[in-house]
């Protein structure tokens, strides 16, 4: 090939980058969510080897179960299968990537208490005051400390398998829901929702009694 041919296929290429390569300065973890750049951390929770046993015998594979966030509001889960460890890994993460979801919160605990569901698996989050830290065990750890909580009490209940406590812990996060939305699902005022309404249920109620025992008192003398 010619000097100009090289400079004409070639010319325009960055030094020291190669072809089909990544772009310089440029994250993999990186994506766009609602308009902004979000930096992800992986955690692979859980790594198994799988056999298919065939007619020839039995063909080994890798399982790898990843959880991805940004430490402040995004989580994800991912799950990957292949015949090496890193391209299981990768593809968990590639997987984890696509199905990103915000975490509410308040303050640095979650807004109320809830209980995650799926299949066997139950695992029930509560709020926990500032300083208690995250309570949980391993699989559980890794999903709400990605999503930015730092004081939660946590319990699995049922299944143990990694996989079904993740996906049980990510579904009573997505059932998260602030005190504007509660009001629109239900159709109250806040008031009602929260604030003096039990007290004030609990003010009418010692009124009716004691306006029935003033109206039973005359009955009683009269007796």
């Amino acid at each position: 090939m010619s000097e100009e041919a090289k400079q004409q296929h070639g010319g325009n290429r960055k030094p020291g980058r190669k072809k089909h390569g990544p772009k310089e300065g440029v994250k993999k973890n990186l994506i766009d969510i609602d308009g902004q750049t979000i930096e992800l951390t992986e955690r692979v929770v859980n790594m198994a080897r799988v056999a298919k046993v065939v007619k020839g015998g039995r063909r080994f594979s890798f399982n790898a179960l990843t959880v991805v966030g940004d430490g402040q509001n995004y989580v994800g889960l991912g799950f990957g299968k292949a015949k090496e460890v890193p391209e299981a890994i990768r593809k968990s993460i590639e997987d984890a990537k696509k199905g990103v979801m915000k975490v509410r919160k308040k303050g640095n605990t979650i807004p109320h208490e809830v209980i995650g569901r799926f299949k066997s698996a139950r695992v029930m989050l509560k709020p926990a005051a500032p300083g208690t830290g995250i309570i949980a065990g391993a699989s559980v750890r890794a999903v709400v400390e990605l999503s930015g909580i730092h004081d939660i009490l946590t319990k699995a209940i049922g299944s143990t398998n990694p996989l079904n406590i993740v996906k049980a812990t990510l579904d009573g996060l997505k059932q998260l829901g602030g005190i504007e939305e509660t009001k629109l699902r239900r159709g109250i005022p806040l008031p009602v929702l929260f604030g003096n309404y039990a007290k004030q249920r609990r003010d009418e109620k010692r009124k009716a009694m004691a306006d029935k025992a003033v109206a039973a008192a005359p009955a009683a003398a009269a007796n």
